[in-house]
């Protein structure tokens, strides 16, 4: 389970990359570390239009998860797209690319104490983009918070490919790269849109870094 990422290139580097056409997030910093409930870009279309802006991480939770607690901060990663509770975010509608430049798994090293490990396209941290979905939800996040009405993400999960699965088989995210891939995503039919949630090849990956809470390389 991915529970930690990295986006350190620009507005500018985003917005070319993504070809989307608004900027809402303001002034955007590097981001190193983008860990659960915070809030990060995304991309989506809007009127037509692509447009980055930024949202919270966490999707909303599904009611079986909810029994006994007070909150819900929120499912980052999402697997099961045949069940009722994500079928209702599967439009174009809904999609969303959550832009990054790293994403970690943990390791657990001779100590037995798990470990960030960093995967990248490349030592140059090139962009990459998870397969999201987003949507605006009203919960309880964090009890001092109180109820709030947050535009929430999630991305999409698969099987692990052979580079992921030396550190974490059980899964990796999807992760989309080409032009075409960001077209089939944002506004395809579902049944086609639906072959993207697949593993990245081998060779599109590597370990680029280990140990550290944050990726600031790149």
């Amino acid at each position: 389970m991915c529970n930690l990422y990295s986006l350190t290139k620009g507005q500018a580097a985003i917005l070319a990359f993504t070809r989307a056409m608004k900027d809402k997030t303001g002034n955007l910093p590097p981001m190193p570390g983008i860990f659960p409930d915070q809030s990060a870009p995304i991309v989506r279309t809007v009127d037509g239009e692509r447009e980055l802006t930024m949202a919270r991480w966490g999707m909303p939770s599904p009611a079986f998860a909810l029994k006994g607690r007070a909150t819900d901060p929120g499912v980052t990663n999402i697997r099961n797209t045949k069940s009722p509770h994500w079928r209702r975010w599967l439009g174009p509608a809904h999609r969303c690319l959550v832009p990054f430049t790293s994403f970690s798994e943990y390791d657990t090293d001779e100590d037995g104490k798990k470990v960030p490990v960093w995967f990248a396209g490349s030592e140059d941290r090139p962009l990459m983009a998870f397969a999201g979905l987003w949507t605006e939800w009203t919960s309880v996040r964090k009890k001092a918070e109180g109820e709030v009405t947050v535009e929430a993400f999630g991305f999409l999960t698969t099987e692990a490919n052979r580079t992921v699965g030396a550190i974490h088989p059980k899964a990796m995210p999807v992760i989309l790269t080409e032009p075409d891939e960001f077209d089939l995503w944002l506004v395809g039919d579902w049944k086609e849109a639906s072959a993207l949630q697949r593993p990245l090849p081998d060779n599109l990956l590597r370990v680029v870094a280990r140990g550290e809470r944050s990726d600031a390389e790149g």
